[in-house]
């Protein structure tokens, strides 16, 4: 069957809009939506709906997951991977959007970061740099 497109991912956060806002930064993409329990950001000059973007979604009962889980914790469903030109320097501005790095870090050329409602992602070198139009 066609026609089916991934139109976004969607994170729960007990604030939307700020979850939104340091993601907004750090990605540099722009907002599609804006409402009080619901933001959508996809980048910067695709056309409305053409991109794959991210929408954040009020949860008020959210519960951040623990990285990494042991039982009975609260399990990671999912988590982004975004690639950044200067691992370092990516680290640098996570933290500088409320992003803190998890005390458990796997691998050397990856750091794990949780976003300011608790999500892991996970920042790496990327040598080929953004994307064309991201």
């Amino acid at each position: 069957m066609s026609g089916f497109r991934l139109s976004s991912t969607v994170i729960a956060a007990p604030d939307p809009r700020a979850l939104a806002a340091c993601y907004r930064s750090l990605l540099d993409w722009e907002t599609r939506d804006d409402e009080p329990d619901w933001v959508v950001l996809k980048p910067r000059g695709t056309g409305q709906g053409a991109a794959t973007g991210l929408a954040f979604q009020r949860e008020t009962e959210h519960v951040p997951p623990r990285w990494p889980a042991t039982g009975g914790d609260q399990q990671m469903q999912a988590h982004l991977d975004i690639g950044v030109p200067d691992l370092a320097a990516g680290v640098a501005r996570a933290e500088e959007l409320g992003a803190v790095q998890a005390d458990v870090q796997p691998q050397d050329d990856v750091r794990v970061m949780l976003d300011p409602a608790g999500h892991p992602f996970c920042l790496f070198a990327d040598p080929l740099g953004p994307p064309a139009g991201g």
